[in-house]
């Protein structure tokens, strides 16, 4: 086994060695149960509990939150299920990440064999009940490989990965953790969300610097440019990014800024250079094809035979494509087409719009009927309506359009329609 190092924990390296010292310890210790839901919250601890659990073959349960109506669902779903926390009580079966790991120094890493199956991932649930996604190791292999040389990760042997997003996300997983495991980048076990704590930790890095990160994240650190810290390598997911701000960001870190298409489902799908290019290139092993219910991506990098994909997709090429709106984003008022992303690009768009959103409501009599918030200091909701009529159709005009200090956007910058609902007034969306 390599003496490379796999994470810093403030500031202090963990080597391979250690790292597989921790895990093996840890899987001795497990409860004999088939699932494991990984709560830990710290980084390092998350890592250590899921390669604990691959040796254990036990299977790792990855919810999108870590709230008691979802945690209740699991234990129905999988009743031979326990918890892994680092933090209070979860109301299920659990074990508390032990602080006294011990054991001899592996001599080799104990990987699972390709068949294994490895996580369950969970979508979101922001259109209905979260729904599960298990991927073997070989998916999830062949997926951070295919990843590594789309982004020529060998150039980055001595990196840092600092990621901004949870690891219990597929994104997280696959492009912070994994992708740190398996071409041997260290990982920086702090979890910086806010602008002041992302640069600290860039500042900090050792080696060169990849940040994985989210649109939502990127417009938060660019609102202040000045002095930003160096990066190597920027990822990008989770929600749209503007050619415009991923070129602003490549100027601010001095560093190509990747994108990166995919879904919890089929996991990683594609990458574009988005300052520079609109055509999307699929990772090797991940194939599409199109037929009546719309476009299926498959192959060894993608779980099951075949997923269906929820955008509509335009073939350019054997591996290329065009993106263009997601199914569920598409309305029809008036007679007259749009989709929730334009309308939402329009609106943050605006000088003086912070952060804002589109949301379809119920006006009765199955009537839709489209509403916007807003977090806009200074303006008023007449001088947005007027910017808006300069840039959208008058059928996609909000009725209302709310104002609001904030969104309730959760870790990863995703809304919950039913959330948005709750903030407008009973009375206008009725």
């Amino acid at each position: 086994m390599t003496n490379r190092r796999v994470a810093t924990q403030m500031g202090q390296p963990v080597q391979a060695p250690e790292f597989w010292r921790d895990a093996m310890a840890l899987a001795a210790r497990l409860p004999g149960h088939a699932h494991v839901v990984n709560l830990c919250t710290h980084r390092y601890r998350f890592m250590v509990g899921l390669a604990a659990a691959l040796v254990r073959r036990q299977l790792t349960l990855l919810p999108m939150a870590n709230v008691p109506g979802d945690l209740a669902a699991l234990a129905q779903d999988y009743p031979n299920l326990y918890a892994l926390t680092d933090g209070a009580e979860p109301g299920l079966p659990s074990m508390a990440y032990p602080d006294d790991l011990k054991g001899p120094l592996p001599s080799s890493n104990p990987l699972p064999s390709d068949d294994q199956p490895a996580v369950v991932l969970f979508t979101s649930g922001s259109t209905g009940r979260p729904k599960p996604a298990q991927k073997s190791w070989s998916t999830l292999r062949h997926s951070v490989q295919a990843a590594g040389v789309r982004l020529g990760i060998a150039e980055f042997s001595s990196a840092t990965i600092i990621g901004t997003v949870p690891h219990h996300h597929s994104y997280g997983l696959e492009s912070v953790i994994l992708l740190g495991l398996l071409h041997g980048i260290t990982i920086d076990t702090g979890w910086p969300l806010y602008p002041a704590d992302i640069r600290s930790a860039l500042a900090r890095a050792m080696g060169p610097r990849i940040l994985v990160t989210t649109p939502l994240h990127l417009r938060a650190l660019l609102a202040e440019p000045q002095d930003m810290p160096r990066a190597d390598l920027i990822l990008s997911a989770t929600a749209p990014l503007s050619p415009e701000l991923a070129a602003q960001a490549e100027v601010s870190f001095g560093a190509r800024l990747i994108e990166i298409y995919g879904c919890t489902e089929a996991g990683q799908i594609a990458t574009r250079r988005t300052a520079r290019e609109r055509q999307w290139h699929c990772l090797d092993g991940v194939a599409l094809h199109l037929d009546e219910a719309g476009t299926w991506a498959s192959g060894p990098a993608v779980a099951g035979p075949k997923t269906l994909l929820h955008d509509s997709i335009e073939l350019t090429g054997p591996a290329t494509f065009h993106l263009g709106e997601r199914t569920v984003d598409m309305i029809d008022i008036a007679g007259k087409r749009n989709s929730l992303a334009y309308l939402n690009h329009q609106l943050l768009g605006i000088p003086g719009v912070e952060d804002g959103v589109f949301v379809m409501g119920q006006a009765g009599r199955n009537v839709a009927r489209l509403a916007a918030l807003a977090v806009a200091p200074g303006l008023s909701s007449a001088q947005i309506m007027a910017a808006l009529r300069e840039r959208i159709d008058a059928a996609f005009l909000p009725r209302p359009l709310v104002l609001v200090n904030q969104l309730p956007r959760n870790i990863l910058g995703k809304l919950s329609r039913e959330e948005l609902l709750r903030l407008i007034p009973t009375a206008e969306i009725r």
